[in-house]
């Protein structure tokens, strides 16, 4: 394919900008991708430790058709490590594991909830029930159409586990979708999941967990390697302006690199930073996008990999891991067993997990010490998992803005960015905070923006 004589600049090389990068190259349109850190990925890093393999963001991905069909593009099926769909996931409860049931059957047949909620999802679909008309935080959802219990100890593990959240403050309409629309056309959350599957089609598999033999980082170093030298790393973009010249390129993107500043052209600009970063770059030109992008809400998460020998743990560590129900006051969020789900993290004879710790509801974790933060983990680990003994082998990352949160109002804001996009022809916003946190949402996002930006280079002037 003959490349467009426009070259476009990417601004972020994490997992949205990556995918925005690869899918231009596909369409035959040049790129630059500055990224300021010295890896491609962002947040997602596998990191090899005193012989384990860390993982210090995302442990593993959904295997969604995109996604896949993007690993075999990149020739990396080969490298593919997918975990046993029945590995059980855990919920604490008293203090203590308990297997979550898997299916709505399942868990209808279980104690892991009281009788009374039992009947309160079983009889949901007889209960025709209409939305508020304003909008409604995912806790109040809950509590209405289910009870407190469900909410404890179902959803808010849950949604800890997605967006590190609150579920007082995180909108459902904005982080589940899916659900409001479901009551407004059915009157019933069940009854809209069943009659919203496809008619006459064969039922699609459960998308399974998935991750590579040298970890997920795998996947933005691959489409790295393809971008080859326009990849910059090491490069922060200060600034974004129109362009002051009266040849064809539009913005002007001033850079950093190695203490000395520069300043390059462009016919196109994809920002796909975080939203707080996207709005400092674009204060110039577009103030009240700056300020849309500002609003995002961000929580604190810090991550905590631990190796320990197998006969330090007690539990067999069968399963994915498991999740803590804030009303436990347990701080640790929950805890990956990864050496569970997928081989090769470790020597034989060793076990490697990791626990996240923070969130929306305990801001303040980041501000202590690594050795603070892995002390709590190590006890809250301790008593559920029965380990004895100092980790042979830990790693801690803290980040301050961990993940966007979908909070009562994003919709607003996401549609006041969209906006000033619009108003700004020739400037594009690809992340984590627009179409959802996962790993797959945010490639098919990078890819949408790739052809709205091959779409706006054709018809420009």
């Amino acid at each position: 394919m003959t490349a467009l004589s426009q070259r476009v600049t990417i601004v972020g090389a994490g997992i949205s900008g990556l995918a925005c990068a690869y899918r231009l190259r596909q369409l035959g349109v040049a790129t630059t991708v500055f990224e300021s850190s010295n890896h491609p990925g962002g947040v997602i890093d596998s990191e090899q430790s005193q012989g384990f393999l860390f993982e210090s963001g995302p442990q593993s991905f959904s295997g969604s058709e995109p996604l896949l069909t993007l690993i075999r593009e990149l020739g990396l099926e080969s490298e593919l490590q997918i975990s046993d769909p029945a590995a059980p996931r855990f919920i604490v409860r008293g203090k203590r594991l308990h297997k979550l049931p898997m299916s709505p059957p399942a868990l209808l047949a279980s104690s892991f909830l009281s009788p009374g909620s039992r009947w309160r999802l079983a009889s949901e679909p007889l209960r025709r029930s209409a939305p508020p008309a304003n909008e409604e935080s995912i806790a109040t959802f809950v509590r209405r159409k289910f009870g407190n219990e469900i909410l404890e100890y179902l959803v808010t593990p849950f949604v800890s586990g997605v967006y590190a959240g609150d579920p007082e403050q995180l909108s459902l309409r904005a982080a589940f979708p899916e659900l409001a629309q479901w009551e407004r056309d059915y009157g019933s959350v069940l009854r809209g999941a069943i009659k919203s599957r496809p008619q006459g089609e064969r039922k699609q598999p459960r998308p399974q967990l998935c991750s590579f033999r040298g970890g997920v980082a795998t996947l933005p170093r691959a489409i790295a390697g393809k971008l080859g030298t326009d990849l910059h790393s090491g490069v922060t973009a200060l600034a974004i302006n129109r362009s002051k010249r009266t040849d064809e390129l539009s913005f002007d993107v001033e850079i950093a690199a190695a203490g000395r500043a520069e300043l390059g052209s462009s016919s196109a600009v994809v920002i796909a930073t975080p939203a707080y970063t996207a709005g400092e770059l674009v204060r110039a030109i577009a103030p009240t996008l700056s300020s849309a992008l500002a609003a995002v809400a961000y929580a604190p998460v810090a991550v905590v990999a631990a190796a320990y020998k197998r006969t330090q743990v007690l539990d067999p560590l069968y399963g994915f891991g498991f999740l803590v129900p804030r009303k436990e006051q347990i701080r640790t969020l929950g805890t990956v067993w990864n050496s569970s789900l997928f081989p090769g993290r470790g020597p034989d004879g060793t076990v490697t997990m990791t626990s996240f710790i923070g969130g929306a509801t305990d801001l303040e974790i980041v501000q202590r010490s690594d050795q603070e933060i892995s002390q709590i983990v190590q006890q809250d680990n301790s008593g559920l998992l029965g380990i004895t003994g100092a980790a042979i082998a830990r790693k801690v990352w803290k980040y301050t803005r961990a993940l966007p949160q979908y909070n009562l109002g994003h919709g607003r804001v996401v549609e006041s960015i969209r906006e000033g996009e619009r108003k700004l022809p020739g400037i594009f916003f690809a992340g984590n905070y627009l179409d959802g946190p996962a790993l797959g949402k945010c490639v098919e996002n990078g890819f949408k923006t790739a052809e709205a930006v091959a779409g706006y280079l054709r018809t420009s002037p």
